[in-house]
C-alpha cells in the first residue's frame, strides 16, 4: 500500500448509514513524520458521532469509547501550520482499558487529574488493559473535515490476546456483552461456597446477599437472575474440571502453574545442582490480609508441616485477625531451612507488601522452632522475636498419649517433663534433672526410647532459645495450633495417598480448599452471611471456646493445688479433671487434650489462675525476666542506668496503654484521654526540586518578573476553565 504524506491526497468518506464502523471505511497509510505510520481516513467532522457509536456496536468486541485525552486550539493562534495541524484534538479508548484490572494485569499509574468518567465501562473491574484506541483530529485549515487515526485497532491486551467481549475465554457466560465481567469478590464468594461448602446452583442463587451483591454491579436488570444463574453455573464447571496435574511430570506441572499464576507467586526457584527448590505462594487477598493485620502486628510461623510425610515441607506466615485466629497470609514450600535461600524468598515477601503499603511494619514474629535462623526476620523485619511453645508441648502430649497405657502415668510424665521447661530461669541443671526423671519412668520403654532418640540430642537447644527469647502466649499458641489442626485435616483427608509426593497437589489444595475456607470465614464473620459458617469459626480456636465457659464452672482443689474440675457446659452430669493447673503443660482427660491439643478446659482453668495462688505463665515469666535484664545490666550510678530505665519506663507505659483499651468499653474516653502530640505542618514538596545550596541567583529584573507574573495568571485561567468542565462523580 502506497504511503501518503500529505492530508490533501486522502479522499473524503461518508458512508450513507446511520452509523458505520471502521470496516465500512477505506483506511490509508499516512506518514505523519519519518518515523511514524499510521492507519488515517477523512470524514465529515459532523460524522463523528456516528463513526463511534458503530465502533461500540462492534458484534465481536462490544464496547465504549471514553476521551483519554483532549487538547484545542484558538482560531489564528498559530502563524505557519501543517496540513495535518488540529483545530481541536480527542484521543479516544476503549473503556475496557487502558488499566488491567484482571488476572496478571498490571495497574497504570495514577494520573494527576480525574478523567471525565461518563463513557467508561460499567465497573472498574471491567477494565483489562485494552489497546484499541484512535484519535480524531479537527483540521485547522478544514474544520469541516475530521482525520481519524487509528493506531491500534484490534482489541487486544499487551500480550495480544483478546481481553473482553464474546470472544473472550474468561468473560462470564453467553451474556458478556451485558456482564463482561463480574468483581472479583463475588466471583471469590461463590467460588468459596462452592468448594467449601458444597452449595448447589440452586441454593447459592437464593442466598439475598448474593443476589444483592451481583445487582450492585450488574444494575436491576430483569434478566439479572438468568445472567447470574449463567454465571454461577459456569463457575461451578471449572470448579469441577479443576485439576492439579497439569503434567505428568511433577516438575513441568509447577512451572506451567507459576507461567498461570504469577500474581499468586512472589518467589520462585526451580530445583538444580546448584539451588534447592523454593515456591513462594501469596494471592491478592493474602496480601490485603497481611497489610490489612500484621501492620504494626504480629507475625506467626508454623514451620512443620508434612516434615515427613509431603516431598517438601510446607512453611506457613499467620497474621492475627480481628479475632485473633491465625489467618495465613503467605505460603512457602521448600526443605531448605538455610540463611542464604530465607533471606531471598523472606526479602521477596516483604519488598512485595511494602510496594503496596511503604509504611509498613510489623511489632513481632513468632518462631516455633530454634533451629530456623533469625538473622534474617531481624534484617528483614527489623522486629523482635518470640518463641511459641505450642509445638514442643503438642509433641509431647501426642506420643505421650500413645506410648504411655495408664492414664495416671500420662499426667505425671507431662507434668514432669513440664517442670524441666518451667525450671530454665533456675539454677538447676535440666540435664541433671533429666536424669532423675529417667530414673523414675524407666518401666516406660516406648515413651523413652522416643524421647531419648528424638528430643534428648536437641533438648539443650530447646531449652537455651526459650530461655534467650520472649515467650508467646497460650492465645498465639493456640491460634497457631488451630490453624495446624485444620491444614492437617483438608490436606490428609484426600484418598490419593500417592498424591502426598506431588508439589502442585500441594498448591492446589492450598489455593482452593484451604484460601476457600479462609476467605469464607472472614467473609461470613464481616458481613453476617452464611451464620453457621460464622459460628463454627468464631468457636475455632480453644481460646474462644474457652471464653464461653462460666467462671462457676470451675472448681480448685484448695488444699494443694494439684487439679482442677470442669463442669461440662453439653452435660451438667459430666465434668473434666484438669491436672497440673496454672501451667501451659497442663493435662486434661477430655478426647481433644489426649490427641495431643491445647484444650479449652486447661486455658479456661489456666485464666483463672491468674487470680489464684499459682505459679506464674511462663510468658509472664519470660516477659518479667526481660525486665529485670534491663535493672541488672548497667553499673549502679551510671548513663546506662538511665537509659535502661527509660525502656522499661516506655514498655510499662505502653502495656498500660494497650490493657486500657482492651478493657474499655468505650474507646472514645482513651483516645481523649492521650496526651497531644504537636507536628511541623508539611510544606509542599516537588519531585526533583533542586537542593537549596549556598550560592545566590542572579537578581531578576522586575520587567521579566511582571512578565511571568501575567503568564502564569493567564495559564491559571485556562486550567479553572478545563477543570469547570470535567464532570465529578
Amino acid at each position: 500500500m502506497d504511503i501518503k504524506d500529505s492530508i490533501e491526497d486522502i479522499p473524503v468518506q461518508d458512508p450513507p448509514s446511520d452509523e458505520f464502523s471502521a470496516v465500512d471505511l477505506t483506511w490509508t497509510k499516512y506518514a505523519a513524520t519519518e518515523h511514524n505510520v499510521d492507519d488515517v481516513a477523512l470524514i465529515p467532522y459532523d460524522r463523528i458521532d456516528a463513526f463511534i457509536s458503530g465502533e461500540c456496536s462492534n458484534v465481536e468486541c462490544p464496547t465504549r469509547f471514553h476521551i483519554e485525552r483532549g487538547r484545542k486550539r484558538d482560531k489564528g493562534s498559530p502563524r505557519e501550520y501543517k496540513s495535518d495541524e488540529y483545530l481541536v484534538y480527542r484521543l479516544y479508548w476503549c473503556s475496557f482499558g487502558p488499566e488491567n484490572y484482571g488476572e496478571g494485569g498490571s495497574i497504570l499509574p495514577s494520573r494527576r487529574y480525574r478523567l471525565n468518567t461518563r463513557n467508561r465501562a460499567a465497573r472498574p473491574q471491567s477494565m483489562r488493559g485494552c489497546n484499541c484506541h484512535f484519535a480524531v483530529k479537527q483540521l485547522y485549515h478544514r474544520p469541516s473535515l475530521a482525520l481519524i487515526i487509528y493506531h491500534e485497532r484490534r482489541h487486544v491486551n499487551k500480550s495480544g490476546v483478546i481481553c473482553h467481549g464474546p470472544l473472550d475465554r474468561d468473560a462470564i457466560g453467553p451474556g458478556a456483552k451485558k456482564i463482561p465481567y463480574v468483581c472479583s469478590e463475588i466471583q471469590q464468594q461463590t467460588m468459596s461456597a462452592h468448594i467449601t461448602l458444597g452449595i448447589l446452583r440452586k441454593m447459592l442463587l437464593l442466598d439475598v446477599q448474593h443476589l444483592e451483591g451481583i445487582q450492585r454491579y450488574c444494575g436491576s436488570n430483569p434478566q439479572v437472575s438468568s445472567l447470574a444463574s449463567q454465571y454461577v453455573q459456569k463457575l461451578g464447571m471449572i470448579i469441577k474440571r479443576s485439576t492439579h496435574e497439569l503434567d505428568l511430570d511433577d516438575q513441568a506441572s509447577i512451572r506451567l502453574w507459576v507461567e498461570k499464576n504469577k500474581k499468586s507467586v512472589f518467589f520462585y526457584q526451580d530445583s538444580s545442582e546448584s539451588d534447592p527448590f523454593i515456591l513462594g505462594i501469596q494471592t491478592e487477598w493474602q496480601l490485603q490480609q497481611m497489610i490489612r493485620f500484621s501492620h504494626h502486628g504480629l507475625l506467626a510461623c508454623d514451620s512443620s508441616f508434612g516434615i515427613s510425610k509431603l516431598k517438601y515441607p510446607l512453611y506457613t506466615l499467620l497474621a492475627f485477625d480481628s479475632r485473633q485466629h491465625a489467618l495465613p497470609v503467605a505460603w512457602v514450600i521448600t526443605r531448605t531451612i538455610t540463611k542464604h535461600d530465607v533471606c531471598k524468598w523472606m526479602k521477596a515477601l516483604a519488598d512485595r507488601v511494602r510496594a503496596v503499603e511503604s509504611s509498613w511494619r510489623i511489632n513481632g514474629f513468632i518462631i516455633d522452632d530454634p533451629a530456623l535462623e533469625l538473622d534474617p526476620i531481624r534484617e528483614i523485619f527489623c522486629c523482635p522475636i518470640l518463641f511459641s511453645l505450642w509445638r514442643i508441648r503438642r509433641s509431647w502430649l501426642r506420643n505421650i498419649t500413645k506410648k504411655c497405657n495408664n492414664i495416671a502415668v500420662q499426667r505425671e510424665v507431662f507434668k514432669r517433663l513440664g517442670k524441666v521447661v518451667h525450671n530454665i530461669w533456675s539454677r538447676i541443671d535440666p540435664m541433671a534433672y533429666l536424669e532423675e526423671f529417667f530414673q523414675d519412668f524407666v518401666d516406660q520403654t516406648a515413651f523413652m526410647q522416643y524421647f531419648k532418640g528424638c528430643w534428648v540430642p536437641k533438648l539443650e537447644m530447646w531449652l537455651s532459645t526459650m530461655k534467650s527469647l520472649p515467650l508467646a502466649s497460650q492465645e498465639s499458641c493456640g491460634a497457631t495450633e488451630g490453624y495446624h489442626v485444620k491444614l492437617k485435616l483438608k490436606i490428609y483427608d484426600d484418598s490419593h495417598l500417592d498424591a502426598l509426593q506431588r508439589v502442585d497437589w500441594l498448591v492446589h489444595k492450598l489455593t482452593t480448599e484451604l484460601h476457600s475456607s479462609y476467605w469464607l470465614d472472614l467473609y461470613s464473620d464481616e458481613s453476617g452471611s452464611f451464620q453457621t459458617v460464622k459460628e463454627e469459626y468464631i468457636l475455632s480456636t480453644s481460646w474462644h471456646r474457652a471464653l464461653h465457659i462460666p467462671d462457676d464452672a470451675v472448681s480448685f482443689d484448695d488444699k494443694e493445688h494439684l487439679f482442677a474440675k470442669v463442669i461440662s457446659q453439653k452435660d451438667n452430669t459430666q465434668s473434666h479433671i484438669v491436672w497440673n493447673p496454672g501451667s501451659e503443660f497442663a493435662f486434661c482427660d477430655c478426647s481433644w487434650s489426649l490427641q495431643g491439643n491445647l484444650c479449652k478446659h486447661v486455658i479456661k482453668v489456666n485464666m483463672l489462675c491468674q487470680h489464684e495462688n499459682y505459679p506464674l505463665s511462663m510468658s509472664y515469666q519470660s516477659f518479667q525476666q526481660i525486665l529485670l535484664n534491663f535493672w541488672k545490666t548497667p553499673v549502679d550510678d551510671s548513663l546506662m542506668l538511665d537509659q535502661s530505665m527509660a525502656w522499661a519506663t516506655q514498655i510499662q507505659d505502653k502495656i498500660e496503654r494497650l490493657t486500657e483499651l482492651m478493657t474499655s468499653n468505650n474507646i472514645a474516653n482513651v483516645a481523649n484521654s492521650l496526651p497531644l502530640k504537636w507536628v511541623s505542618r508539611k510544606g509542599r514538596t516537588s519531585v526533583g526540586k533542586p537542593a537549596e545550596g549556598p550560592l545566590a541567583l542572579p537578581a531578576v529584573p522586575k520587567s521579566v518578573l511582571a512578565q511571568r507574573k501575567k503568564s502564569s495568571n493567564k495559564k491559571k485561567t485556562r486550567k479553572r476553565k478545563r477543570l469547570s468542565r470535567i464532570t465529578y462523580y
